[in-house]
């Protein structure tokens, strides 16, 4: 008779997290169900990120748009690793001692880059509060060798908020970055629960000086919807990231990864993601992207290039 193994991806990705009580993942309503991934291009994507053996934050994750994004060639990297030194409730990501930077990191990105020919990338990472700068120097050293591999390419990258890391943020202000983006995640009142690690004015300052380093920089952050935020808090984060000047902000669905992490408050509506993007529109952002199934990179490389475009309509009036 075969024997039956269960493995408890929950306690093994995240040990920190093993003695929290369950939360019982809901069934997730029609409007956020997505296709299993099965086009030609997804299992090319995916067998190029193996052979050059790099970790990708879509799978690391478990976004629910890996599918669509693979199979256009759209792959949101992670550097510095697998493992965080942070210890979120909303994130899927491992969370433990990361091991030393790989200096060849930097060149087998940018070589994907290149022979998957993007248009744009997004280059993130994991939280690396083990090193001095944070993996400042890593980021600057992947876009000096993407512009080098892939001079065509605009580079976003998604950063950590370098927390009493003084100096990190200027070596990533130097490399010019095409967009700089950070997200909140949620409302100040949640940060204990949610993103115990951080500090929300320390989020909120990276992205204000970042535009004082580099004003030509765009900057962009997101928040996800469904922890037990309300109308007025995000009004009020939204407030917060103009005073920024920060140009792009994306809001998305809360989808619990296991029942180790916060559970889900509420699935807002479409209906409720169009009230909130029109309420950012109005308060001044040169984009907003609202939808169930947004996330930071999805659909990255089509949002630049409306940016600039709006970025250039703004100025001409």
């Amino acid at each position: 008779m075969p024997i039956r193994i269960d493995i408890d991806h929950a306690r093994a990705r995240h040990p920190e997290k093993a003695n929290r009580p369950d939360n019982p993942i809901q069934r997730k309503p029609d409007w956020i169900r997505v296709r299993a991934p099965n086009h030609p291009i997804y299992h090319e994507t995916r067998a190029l990120m193996r052979a050059e053996n790099l970790v990708t934050v879509c799978e690391e994750a478990s976004c629910p748009n890996i599918g669509e994004c693979w199979s256009q060639r759209h792959a949101t990297m992670m550097i510095m690793g697998d493992t965080c030194t942070r210890a979120c409730s909303f994130c899927n990501v491992r969370t433990g001692l990361p091991a030393p930077l790989n200096a060849t990191e930097p060149t087998r990105v940018a070589d994907a880059v290149a022979k998957l020919a993007l248009r744009h990338v997004v280059i993130t990472s994991v939280d690396r509060d083990d090193l001095p700068d944070g993996g400042a120097a890593h980021f600057a050293a992947t876009i000096v060798a993407i512009r080098a591999a892939a001079p065509a390419t605009t580079i976003e990258i998604l950063t950590p908020d370098f927390l009493r890391k003084p100096g990190a943020l200027e070596i990533v202000a130097a490399a010019r970055p095409d967009v700089f983006n950070h997200n909140l995640e949620t409302v100040p009142r949640l940060y204990p629960a949610i993103r115990p690690g951080a500090r929300y004015f320390q989020s909120l300052r990276l992205l204000d000086r970042i535009k004082q380093l580099d004003p030509t920089i765009f900057t962009k952050s997101g928040l996800m919807i469904g922890l037990g935020e309300d109308r007025s808090e995000l009004g009020q984060v939204m407030d917060d990231l103009r005073i920024a000047d920060v140009d792009f902000l994306t809001l998305g669905q809360y989808l619990q990864p296991t029942i180790k992490h916060a559970a889900v408050a509420r699935f807002a509506t479409p209906d409720d993601f169009a009230d909130y993007a029109a309420l950012a529109r109005a308060k001044g952002f040169l984009m907003v992207a609202s939808t169930p199934l947004t996330r930071s990179s999805y659909h990255a490389d089509a949002d630049f290039a409306a940016l600039r475009a709006a970025r250039a309509t703004r100025q001409a009036a």
